[in-house]
């Protein structure tokens, strides 16, 4: 089976002075999506509403973070019939703010998303004759509390159909713009899945904002509904009021999706000659990769390369540039590419810093390139045809770790633009 094709670079066709000096903006796996997110429509529910139940409607199922799929290389995708038993009518009913006056933290409501319109699809959708495109909605159909049967007869519907739920990681086979929409979907899934309680006052919280913002409500209508439950029909209490909380206050009353900034480094001696790899023990022999670590607070990019490459290594990096960026949807994480060059003097590997890694080592660019050609995989995949026993190995092409050794390799530090991609 052939490698998923990276994205293509963002208007690659247009000349300017940008593209001129530096190339062509360099796309990388989970980027790329098809998709117009039309972010400020989100908090519109009549918008919301119509997009919903449109015949060109697209639903992505996710039951356990996992996605429905034909198999490991083709996302599949429901009607809004087929999921209607599990949301209702119509969720998008009512305004968020008849939403956050009638919380009731218990009933269960299955997280959906809106994800935005894929304009490329002209099938009749179309708002205030501006925005056009067919309208793509992810859905969690985990069972649980009161949406347990019915979430689980739509598992079964979908499985009727030869179609499966795709566990684990095995996602990077997916093309480039469903692997984004997947990508995109479940981040933002595994966030308010993440989230049902408010950082501030520990209370439960509701999503809003089509998916990409929990509130934490002040009123709870749970107080109503054990009255009614009792029969009372003299006696019955007002919704209660919860607890004061900063998050309704000021500026404060905003929880939206974490994005994780990690910084990944291709690191070049100072003779400009040899690349810095390091492996970690559960990795497969001879399986090597660039290294990378977490930005950390009042930390800029440059200074997160320096200081994780000589956490992990003992190297010492003089100038940074940034190369490309990365969307890491496990679970939220935004992989922003680097080339640092060592200073003269600090190519000295030392380990025991922080002993995250197994090994590390320079290997010439000659070996790289070769690894590049015949050595990448995926772990626990097999590497291509023409790999000998022994010979290095590297990431595959949808990680950017491989873009950065394949820039690195074709010409990104003598300011040449690196071959196109296939």
């Amino acid at each position: 089976m052939p490698p998923p094709a990276i994205p293509e670079p963002a208007h690659a066709e247009v000349d300017s002075m940008l593209s001129r000096k530096f190339g062509k903006e360099i796309a990388n796996y989970f980027a790329g999506s098809p998709l117009n997110r039309v972010s400020f429509l989100r908090t519109d529910n009549v918008f919301l509403s119509a997009a919903l139940k449109h015949p060109s409607t697209s639903f992505l199922l996710f039951n356990n973070l996992a996605p429905l799929a034909k198999d490991s290389t083709q996302l599949e995708y429901v009607n809004f019939e087929d999921v209607r038993p599990l949301i209702g009518d119509d969720p998008y009913s009512k305004s968020e703010e008849q939403m956050i006056e009638e919380y009731n933290s218990t009933v269960t409501i299955s997280q959906l998303l809106f994800l935005g319109l894929d304009e490329d699809k002209r099938s009749g959708f179309e708002w205030k004759s501006i925005y056009h495109g067919s309208p793509y909605f992810a859905l969690d159909v985990t069972p649980k509390g009161s949406v347990s049967s019915a979430a689980e007869k739509l598992i079964e519907t979908v499985k009727s159909r030869s179609l499966q739920f795709v566990e684990g990681r095995m996602h990077m086979s997916l093309p480039a713009p469903q692997a984004a929409i997947y990508a995109q979907a479940r981040a933002l899934l595994d966030w308010n899945a993440r989230n049902p309680f408010c950082a501030g006052c520990g209370q439960p919280t509701l999503s809003i904002n089509a998916g990409m913002k929990r509130t934490c409500p002040p009123k709870d209508m749970a107080s109503v509904t054990e009255q009614s439950s009792i029969g009372s029909t003299t006696d019955a209490k007002p919704a209660k009021d919860r607890p004061d909380c900063v998050t309704r206050k000021g500026i404060s009353n905003l929880c939206f999706p974490r994005t994780d900034p990690t910084v990944i480094m291709a690191v070049i001696s100072a003779d400009g000659e040899r690349v810095l790899l390091g492996r970690q023990k559960r990795w497969p022999p001879h399986w090597y990769s660039t290294l990378a670590g977490f930005v950390e607070p009042a930390e800029s990019v440059e200074e997160a390369v320096r200081r994780e490459v000589w956490e992990e290594s003992g190297v010492k990096l003089g100038r940074v540039v940034i190369h490309s960026t990365q969307p890491w949807p496990y679970p939220a994480n935004l992989m922003i590419g680097a080339v640092g060059q060592c200073v003269p003097g600090g190519e000295e590997i030392i380990l025991k810093h922080d002993p995250e890694l197994e090994d590390a080592k320079w290997v010439n660019m000659a070996e790289v390139k070769e690894a590049l050609e015949v050595g990448t995989s995926g772990l626990g995949e097999d590497p291509e045809p023409g790999y000998k026993e022994g010979g290095l190995r590297l990431p595959p092409r949808t990680a950017i770790a491989n873009q950065l050794l394949t820039a690195v390799t074709g010409g990104f530090l003598e300011g040449a633009v690196t071959a196109p991609r296939i």
